[in-house]
């Protein structure tokens, strides 16, 4: 499928909404969680592709967006690697506090063509990567940003260990959670929480409460957490 293919789709099957947490900011999101996520299986399945995490405004990724823009100079004049950026939500927060520049990664190319979509409708410029950052070197003196992303164990493992090498090597490293199963909580410093209105198409309540962690800086040879 080509890039003007999925954007039809993503267009297609999303309407233009605001998260409740951060309604500063536009996306194109799924109305219904469970259409979508099904006629992905059944259209697009077929080509191995990975579940449409990007057309949600996931809890965790809005508490982190919403702490972003509540406090500009966090990201100000700052390079920015937003990994797993989904719908792009965290990207187009810094972007919008000023940052230097900012990279959304994410290995879906349809939550690529949706970063792009989404920074169209609020006017910022973003670059994005299919690469699989965690697979390479972390950068250095970079703010690592991370929404949501500790649901599943051995991502969670690989992802710390890549996050806590970045925090060794001089990198700001935050990340929002609703505290999802593999969080490493013992290597982080809770600074924000707040109460996000979730579906429950997606979550098992209505309202999901959702930290803002930052990593502590720790020694390049730190075991990911069990």
């Amino acid at each position: 499928m080509d890039a003007a293919a999925r954007t039809r789709f993503i267009c297609a099957n999303t309407e233009i909404l605001r998260s409740p947490l951060v309604p500063e900011i536009a996306l194109h999101l799924a109305s219904e969680a469970v259409p979508l996520w099904l006629k992905t299986e059944e259209e697009l399945g077929q080509i191995g592709l990975p579940p449409p995490f990007w057309a949600f405004a996931w809890a965790g990724g809005q508490a982190l967006a919403r702490y972003i823009l509540d406090r500009l100079e966090i990201v100000a004049g700052r390079t920015v690697v937003d990994i797993a950026s989904g719908s792009g939500i965290v990207a187009i927060a810094a972007a919008l506090s000023g940052a230097a520049s900012v990279l959304a990664a994410d290995i879906d190319q349809f939550a690529l063509d949706a970063i792009a979509l989404n920074a169209g409708l609020n006017g910022v410029a973003i670059a994005v990567t299919v690469e699989d950052l965690l697979s390479q070197a972390p950068p250095h003196g970079e703010m690592i940003l991370v929404g949501d992303l500790f649901y599943e164990k051995t991502t969670a493992a690989r992802v710390f260990t890549w996050l806590n090498r970045a925090a060794g090597q001089g990198c700001h490293v935050l990340i929002g959670d609703p505290g999802r199963s593999y969080l490493p909580r013992e290597a982080l410093e809770e600074i924000a929480d707040y109460q996000v209105p979730v579906t429950r198409d997606l979550e098992d309540a209505l309202l999901k409460r959702s930290a803002v962690w930052r990593l502590r800086a720790a020694s390049l040879d730190s075991p990911a957490p069990g």
